[in-house]
């Protein structure tokens, strides 16, 4: 009786090792993808960044103000700009 109980527990001990076993390996795999992930947002947010300061820049020279049509189109451009500013990623 004690061999059996014992040769279950054995194999319960066995079967949940390998499942740990996967799930950490899973695991693992996941933290790289997210890395990954976090790199290709850190160089959007920095390409962002460095876009709005380039137009900040166009901006406080005033050369675009007139109602011509490069006048609209660059305050499309900054209403854009606008819109990506709110995807930089914050620092925690």
């Amino acid at each position: 009786m004690e061999t059996i109980i014992i040769s279950i527990l054995s194999m319960l001990i066995i079967v949940l090792g390998f499942a740990v076993a996967n799930l950490i390996r899973k695991n693992e795999k996941q933290e790289d993808i997210l890395v990954e992930y976090m790199k290709y947002l850190n160089k959007i947010s920095q390409a962002i960044e460095i876009s709005d300061t380039k137009l900040k820049k166009l901006d406080s020279q005033g050369r675009f103000e007139s109602d011509d049509e490069i006048g609209f189109f660059f305050k499309t451009v900054m209403a854009i700009q606008g819109m990506l500013n709110e995807f930089k990623i914050k620092e925690i």
